[in-house]
């Protein structure tokens, strides 16, 4: 290791994760980054000051022990390293390849006040793809059977969080997921090139060794009846993940014409059906041309870069504030930026313009100026009369947010909903029903994996006191 002077460790340069050049990458759809050789790993964790009261653990929604991970890889100990997050976090593999360390852990790091923060991800990341590739998984010792069975609904980011905390406290736990494969939006929403699915297969694996069941294609609040779950089936309580999956639109015209997707239905056809491997994955999708996609957030940046590598000549991203403003990562933009995505600032759509088939020719747009900040601390974008202008394009992608799905929460009319149609819970997932909890995006809105998941742990805690009357602590 290096000297522990925190003077020298401020020298030390935040190391760079090599990935596929820009003009490769747009052509396929392998994973971008290559992540850290075992020497730049150590060498990034030896940055870390060993701080005695750590910020960055205190920004880390499922609460893991950052400095003890990263001593641990200086030391070399890439495998003990894996254990210590999963000692708080079942997918440190996923975690670290898509969650917003920059405003989270990383945020906090202190470090960040002299210089760069520790690339705390990209070091998760390492550690879980070095356990794997070493085949040393090793299986936490479970607490012996406590008899009581808890239905999970949903196979997303809250919901494999609540099985992997409630399989090793005892309980009996069967995932119940509406697709064909789990995962929920780290298998339709995120591209293979940002998250492969080999990685979300092996971390679902890993709760199946664990004893999680899931059972697949089984829509709840139409297969089953939460109901049923609970009195025909024997569950003792059901944790409702389901996620935000029904997609929002703009209520401009047009939006009917041939050609207009949401980036759900989008990114679904090609992360999960695999368009992008046509014809062997029979799965139809329009390659356009020239595509414009509506939005600022990372499914914004996935459905564009989406786009480049099925062909598009040139792809578009129409967002109505400012570069500052985008809620999307920086390192999402600068890869969109780098693959020749063209960002297209205070400009929002009027209308989709269609052909005489009924096909979109283009996108009507007007410009924007920032004024005064809204609800969200973001200025409010306000059009420029006159600036109507036309951007011709074949394919319009709308990736401007998600809602609930309306199917689970009409199957039980009793749960309390707000107005846009999340469920109602306290701060440890419990809602107006007795043994139904909650947690994810069907509860905030669409927002990032690690919080789902630090929603999913604090369900975990509350199913499992009010079912044993024992307080679990926050650390096993």
């Amino acid at each position: 290791m290096s000297d522990a002077n925190p003077k020298k460790k401020i020298q030390i340069p935040r190391q760079k994760m090599p990935e596929q050049p820009p003009r490769e990458r747009v052509r396929n759809f392998e994973e971008v980054p290559y992540g850290f050789t075992p020497e730049q790993a150590r060498l990034e964790a030896e940055r870390c000051l060993q701080c005695g009261k750590p910020g960055c653990r205190l920004g880390c929604p499922v609460g893991v022990d950052i400095p003890a991970f990263l001593r641990l890889i200086a030391e070399g100990k890439f495998v003990e390293a894996a254990r210590k997050i999963k000692e708080q976090n079942a997918l440190p593999a996923i975690c670290g390849r898509v969650c917003p360390q920059e405003e989270q852990c990383e945020k906090l790091c202190i470090l960040a006040k002299k210089s760069d923060p520790v690339s705390i991800g990209y070091l998760e990341r390492f550690v879980a793809d070095m356990e794997r590739r070493k085949g040393a998984l090793r299986l936490p010792k479970k607490r012996s059977s406590t008899g009581k069975k808890v239905a999970v609904i949903g196979a997303g980011p809250a919901g494999l969080a609540v099985a992997g905390d409630l399989i090793l406290l005892g309980h009996s736990v069967t995932v119940f997921e509406a697709l064909h494969e789990p995962g929920g939006v780290l298998a339709y929403g995120i591209p293979e090139f940002r998250l492969p699915k080999s990685i979300v297969s092996a971390e679902v694996d890993y709760l199946k060794k664990l004893g999680v069941q899931f059972e697949m294609n089984t829509i709840i609040g139409r297969t089953l009846t939460p109901e049923a779950l609970l009195d025909g089936e024997g569950f003792d309580a059901i944790f409702v993940g389901a996620g935000a999956g029904l997609p929002d639109f703009l209520g401009i015209p047009g939006e009917h014409c041939g050609g207009v997707y949401t980036a759900n239905e989008y990114l679904t056809r090609s992360n999960l059906m695999r368009a992008y491997r046509f014809p062997e994955y029979d799965t139809p999708i329009i390659r356009g041309r020239h595509v414009a996609v509506i939005g600022g957030g990372n499914v914004a940046m996935d459905s564009a870069r989406t786009a480049l590598r099925l062909g598009a000549e040139k792809c578009f991203l129409v967002y109505r504030r400012s570069k500052q403003e985008m809620p999307a990562r920086r390192d999402e933009i600068e890869h969109a930026e780098q693959e020749g995505v063209e960002f297209r600032f205070l400009t929002a759509p009027l209308e989709i313009l269609g052909d005489e088939k009924g096909f979109v020719r283009a996108l009507r747009c007007k410009k924007m100026v920032l004024g005064e900040p809204d609800a969200s601390g973001r200025r409010r974008p306000v059009p420029v009369e006159g600036s109507e202008h036309d951007l011709v394009t074949d394919i319009v992608i709308i990736a401007i947010g998600n809602s609930p799905n309306p199917i689970l929460t009409a199957a039980i009319p009793s749960l309390q909903v707000n107005a846009r149609g999340g469920i109602v819970t306290d701060d440890q997932g419990r809602t107006n029903l007795p043994r139904v909890y909650a947690g994810g995006d069907i509860v905030t809105g669409a927002a990032t994996v690690i919080l789902a998941m630090g929603a999913g742990k604090k369900a975990a805690r509350a199913i499992h006191k009010d079912l044993t009357g024992e307080e679990e602590p926050q650390s096993r």
